[in-house]
């Protein structure tokens, strides 16, 4: 059979974990950091607390490890089947060696090949894709995808634009062949890599290498322009959810959940009303867990799983640093 004549496999999400740490930091905490408060952290953002990985030694891959071995345990998978473990992060627990081969080891994914996949915010939504399209090509039946960032691994506590905004956790989903005709649908991403300044950590690559100044200088924290990113996330959030929608002959009444990237619920509710979705189908918990980078979209799903139904209409958003950005649709399948 010619291989553009075979019928591809439609990948499916079958089972959900996750875990977040119990340290909470909330606003009242921050305001005895620095020059800030609660009603204006809420009010700009939506968050209320955010979860930290205090304890010395644990790192994503303990946020990693926690969010797999928890959909294990309600799945009563056997992880030595898992084909391949891919985690989305952007804090790795070193930088030359895949957090996702340590993750897969301690699992017990002795069968599976690992990878680390970074894009920022995005990272978790373009690795449904990957796990998407590993799972359409029949070579593999069973991919674990892992949000996980300890952003406070990264976040200067003195900088009151980026420390109210980030907190740490890990998702995890697993995608196999659909049994029933519903999963991954359509996607629509984009990136602008001219924009890469805007939200960064600039020192510790080829560019910037780590040296005695780059670490009196802060360049090894995050940073964000937080008025560009807040355009572009606005804007382009929306305008890739909307196409996907289009595309798809989906509008506000045949959608089920809109599945947002937590960044801030401003951004949220704008795309929300672009696609002129009610309150009742946005998904969100970004005033318990802040912004988790690439643990956001797994955690909403860890969050409300209960709430899902097989054949329901998911539409996934996100906008991350690079700039990355996109949308995808999700039929859920159980």
């Amino acid at each position: 059979m010619n291989l553009k004549d075979k019928k591809l496999l439609k990948a499916a999400i079958t089972a959900v974990g996750g875990y977040v740490p119990d340290t909470i930091l909330s606003n009242k905490d921050l305001e005895k950091m620095v020059d800030t408060n609660d009603a204006w952290i809420t009010s700009r953002t939506g968050i209320k607390e955010r979860r930290i990985l205090k304890e010395p030694g644990k790192a994503t891959s303990y946020l990693a490890i926690q969010a797999a071995n928890d959909l294990i345990s309600k799945k009563s998978l056997d992880a030595s089947t898992i084909d391949l473990v891919i985690v989305a992060t952007i804090t790795p627990d070193i930088h030359v060696a895949a957090t996702a081969a340590y993750v897969a080891s301690t699992i017990g994914a002795v069968n599976a090949f690992a990878y680390d996949l970074n894009a920022a915010c995005s990272g978790f939504l373009y690795g449904m894709s990957t796990a998407a399209s590993h799972i359409s090509s029949g070579r593999y039946k069973k991919i674990l995808l892992i949000g996980a960032d300890k952003m406070s691994s990264i976040v200067d506590y003195t900088d009151r634009d980026t420390c109210i905004i980030f907190g740490d956790g890990g998702g995890a989903v697993l995608f196999e062949p659909s049994t029933n005709d519903y999963g991954w649908e359509d996607e629509y991403f984009r990136s602008n890599g001219t924009e890469r300044m805007s939200l960064r950590i600039k020192a510790g690559g080829s560019l910037h290498p780590t040296t005695k100044d780059s670490f009196a200088q802060g360049d090894h924290n995050i940073y964000q322009d937080g008025k560009a990113v807040f355009k572009y996330a606005v804007s382009e959030m929306a305008n890739a959810a909307e196409e996907i929608m289009k595309r798809n002959a989906l509008d506000g009444n045949t959608i089920d959940y809109l599945v947002p990237h937590q960044a801030n619920k401003r951004i949220v509710d704008a795309t929300a009303k672009r696609l002129d979705l009610n309150q009742e189908k946005i998904l969100m918990n970004i005033e318990r867990y802040g912004n988790t980078t690439a643990a956001t979209l797994p955690l909403l799903l860890h969050d409300y799983e209960s709430k899902l139904k097989e054949g329901d209409k998911l539409i996934f958003a996100a906008f991350g640093g690079g700039f990355t950005w996109g949308a995808a649709h999700l039929t859920w399948a159980y």
